[in-house]
C-alpha cells in the first residue's frame, strides 16, 4: 500500500492508501488512537481495520493524526484531530470523485474523532468505534447520532469500564432512526493484545450483515 503525503490544517499529514480499482468503490476512514500514549496508524487494531475493508474493496486510508510520525503541527486536545480527520476525508473524496458511500472506524480516541465527525459529515453512513473512551470525553454531541454502526468493547478494559461504554450504547439506542449495535469481546483488555483475531471476528459478522445483507440487522 503507498504512502501518502496530504495537506492538513497545520501541514503535511502521513499516511497510507489503499485505492479500489473500482472508481465507484466506497470509502473507509480509519482514525489511531491517542497521539500522546504512543498511538499510531500502524497500531494492530487500526492495521487490521484497514486490512478488513481493503479486502473488501473499499478504497480505504489510514493517517496520523497532527505531531505524529512525519505528521506536522502538535498535538490539539481533539479539536485539531477533527480537523485532520475532515481533511484526510477530503483528500480521499477528492481522488474518488465517484465514489460510494463513506465509513468511518476509530479505536480509542480514535473513536471518539470518528463519532464528532458523523455529525460533520452526512455523506458517512456507518462507523466501527472499538473501546470508545466514554469514561473521558463527553459524547452528548451525538444528539442524535446520525448514523447507524457498532460499538465494540472489551470485558476487561481497565482504562475504559464497561457501564460508561454500556452508557453510552443504551443512550444511543434509544434514538430514532438508527441502529447501533454493541457486542463484548470476553477477555480483553483495552489494547486487545490477546484477543485481536476476536475482535475481528465481532467486526467481520457486523460488516457482512450491513455490507453483503447477511443476518438480522435488527431495523
Amino acid at each position: 500500500m503507498p504512502d501518502v503525503i496530504f495537506n492538513g490544517p497545520e501541514g503535511r499529514l502521513e499516511g497510507r492508501y489503499h485505492h479500489s480499482q473500482d472508481p465507484n468503490a466506497p470509502l473507509a476512514l480509519i482514525l489511531h488512537p491517542h497521539p500522546q500514549f504512543g498511538g499510531t496508524m500502524n497500531n494492530k487494531v487500526v492495521f487490521n481495520l484497514f486490512s478488513n475493508f481493503k479486502e473488501r474493496g473499499f478504497s480505504v486510508l489510514r493517517f496520523n493524526f497532527r505531531g505524529v510520525g512525519r505528521s506536522q503541527g502538535d498535538y490539539d486536545q481533539g479539536i485539531g484531530e477533527l480537523s485532520d480527520a475532515a481533511a484526510a476525508l477530503d483528500w480521499m473524496q477528492t481522488h474518488n470523485p465517484n465514489a460510494g458511500p463513506v465509513w468511518v472506524a476509530g479505536f480509542s480516541f480514535g473513536a471518539w474523532i470518528a463519532m464528532q465527525l458523523l455529525m460533520r459529515r452526512p455523506e458517512i453512513e456507518g462507523f466501527i468505534s472499538v473501546a470508545p473512551p466514554a469514561n473521558m470525553y463527553d459524547f452528548s454531541f451525538l444528539a442524535p447520532c446520525p448514523s447507524s454502526g457498532i460499538i465494540i468493547n472489551g470485558t476487561r478494559d481497565m482504562q475504559v469500564p464497561q457501564k460508561d461504554v454500556l452508557k453510552l450504547v443504551e443512550k444511543l439506542q434509544a434514538q430514532k432512526g438508527i441502529t447501533i449495535h454493541h457486542s463484548e469481546v470476553a477477555g480483553a483488555d483495552h489494547f486487545f493484545q490477546e484477543t485481536l483475531a476476536h475482535l475481528m471476528e465481532n467486526v467481520d459478522e457486523y460488516l457482512n450483515m450491513r455490507l453483503l445483507g447477511e443476518g438480522d440487522d435488527g431495523e
